[in-house]
């Protein structure tokens, strides 16, 4: 998986309420755009994640 500043993450999983959440990520930590990634989530909690199998990343190029 490869991500940019900028993108959004969409995680599936038992890490919220309802199972779901969206974030942007704020900082690439591994080597050649790979995880770790540093995101950001709407209520201004970050975390840094390495994404599951059921993570999808949107680039911010392709949703403009």
């Amino acid at each position: 998986m490869r991500a940019h500043v900028g993108d959004l993450v969409h995680m599936h999983g038992a890490s919220s309420s309802d199972g779901q959440r969206t974030g942007e990520i704020v900082e690439v930590r591994g080597a050649h755009d790979g995880p770790p990634y540093l995101v950001r989530f709407p209520d201004g909690e970050e975390m840094v994640t390495y994404p599951g199998p059921e993570t999808v990343v949107e680039s911010r190029s392709s949703a403009e």
